[in-house]
């Protein structure tokens, strides 16, 4: 656009453009904008009026000097010679001929022959804006002749915005999270997320909503995936069985199950690794950074391959719901047993504790110790436990209160409350603790009433400083010496969202 628009307030103008660029990103609709550039009465530019007779004229498809070619149709040298003959003589009423032909791969070799005189010679008054979305079977000798604009595919969050601005405008109620699913099933065009908006309003009487959504797309209800994860993370595999006989007596489609799955998974690794990739509108924020939480990386990187592989396989398994419970399964089976969280100290007061502390034999010998002076190390303690899972992100939201007499009380960070019933989960750390102590250690989880404490915790220290390296790697960046000329030279433009720190 920042081409276009320079070439028009300058008066730098090529006689030949190609637009490139999947179904309905808006080839065509660029196209008629551009022509209305060219020939608005107030003169060439890139801000056209709207209302005088050539802009209204070529809105309503009306302008003489505006001849739109459909190449698919009209694939013929013919129809290219007739068209070419009439662009030798001058504009009827507009300051430029435009002639747009959509699709034009779709042309004979002969017709491309014919057009190709013309673009060597072009008369003054005529230009060419072509549009495909194949440029490959584009002869070279015409592409070397254009110049060539692709168009990407379009984000989902803007196609959302359009989708709400159309039905405010139309003064349709909707649903936000209806608007996302019909912007993510898009996939780029904003011409197929207007023909399922169409659909979405006839099928819902008037009312987008998320439900009738997905009744009318066949989507999962993500209230099942979520299931899935959670019981992931309770490490059961009869409530992974259950939700998979839920969505069997539903008749789902499994196939599509697991790349709803995928993609869940993809968005709690977006809010992982970079949050602020998710809108802060977005419905399910809080849901997907809670998960991002409680998984580690390499579990969601080991389900995310699963998930695919699952989806790829499932034509060879017995049947899809074999295939589905399967892929459910391996994610249990394979759920990563040997990663540990990021050491972080955290000195904690404590009451000293009356059984020794124990040097675990598989311990390497340059570890630091979790316990020293009778005063216990909790985040350093937690690097050490063989505990993975739930059991882990418990003890990440969770700082020592005491321990004393085999006697271990932790206080669970208040916003973390719904793993206080997860029995399996302080089960599962209590055996960690009194295997790492080699004694019998009492457990006891409460939930912290001081939102204060949660600073805290292991995790709380840990994203901290994960976000300091992060300030301190922009920061870097910035103050580069060849960015800096980069920017001040070039024009260049710092994408900070891009910055990785250097672990």
């Amino acid at each position: 656009m920042r081409a276009l628009s320079n070439a028009l307030g300058q008066n730098r103008l090529h006689h030949a453009y190609l637009f490139t660029g999947t179904r309905g990103v808006g080839k065509t609709t660029i196209a008629r904008i551009f022509a209305k550039s060219l020939n608005c009465e107030t003169g060439i530019t890139a801000t056209p009026c709207g209302v005088c007779s050539a802009c209204t004229e070529i809105d309503s498809g009306r302008f003489v000097d505006l001849i739109e070619l459909d190449a698919a149709s009209n694939t013929q040298v013919d129809n290219m010679r007739e068209l070419l003959e009439s662009a030798l003589y001058a504009p009827t009423s507009g300051r430029f001929k435009v002639y747009i032909i959509d699709e034009v791969h779709m042309l004979s070799k002969s017709a491309f022959n014919a057009m190709l005189k013309t673009l060597e010679e072009p008369p003054a008054h005529v230009k060419f804006i072509l549009a495909t979305t194949d440029p490959q079977k584009i002869p070279v000798t015409v592409l070397s002749r254009c110049l060539q604009f692709n168009l990407k595919q379009l984000p989902p969050g803007l196609i959302l915005e359009h989708l709400q601005h159309v039905l405010e405008q139309e003064k349709i109620s909707f649903e936000h999270g209806a608007l996302a699913l019909l912007a993510r099933v898009a996939q780029g065009s904003m011409r197929d997320a207007l023909s399922l908006l169409d659909q979405a309003i006839a099928y819902s009487q008037n009312q987008v909503e998320e439900a009738t959504v997905r009744s009318m797309l066949g989507a999962i209800d993500q209230s099942y995936l979520y299931g899935v994860l959670e019981a992931l993370l309770a490490q059961d595999g009869a409530v992974l069985l259950e939700i998979a006989d839920g969505m069997q007596s539903r008749s789902m489609d499994f196939e599509a199950a697991l790349q709803e799955l995928a993609t869940l998974l993809h968005r709690i690794v977006l809010a992982q690794t970079v949050p602020q990739a998710i809108a802060d509108d977005e419905p399910e924020r809080e849901r997907l950074l809670a998960l991002a939480q409680r998984f580690s990386a390499e579990e969601l990187q080991l389900f995310y391959q699963i998930v695919i592989h699952g989806r790829n396989e499932i034509a060879l398994a017995p049947d899809e719901y074999a295939g589905f419970t399967m892929t459910l399964l391996r994610m249990l089976a394979f759920m990563p047993a040997g990663a540990q969280a990021p050491v972080t100290r955290l000195q904690a007061t404590a009451v000293p504790p009356a059984i020794p502390a124990a040097e675990p034999a598989t311990q390497a010998q340059a570890a630091p110790k979790a316990v020293a002076g009778a005063e216990l190390d909790w985040a350093v303690l937690l690097g050490q436990l063989s505990v993975q899972g739930m059991a882990k992100e418990l003890a990440r939201n969770c700082v020592l209160e005491s321990f004393s007499d085999g006697r271990l009380a932790l206080l669970l960070a208040p916003q973390h409350k719904h793993m206080l019933s997860n029995k399996m989960a302080q089960d599962k750390l209590q055996a960690a603790l009194a295997d790492y102590f080699a004694q019998p250690v009492k457990l006891t989880v409460e939930l912290g009433t001081d939102s204060a404490a949660t600073p805290a915790t292991p995790a709380a220290v840990e994203q901290r400083e994960k976000l300091s390296r992060q300030q301190e790697a922009v920061a870097a960046i910035r103050q580069d010496a060849f960015v800096r000329e980069a920017q001040a030279e070039l024009g260049a433009q710092l994408v900070e969202d891009t910055i990785k720190p250097v672990q």
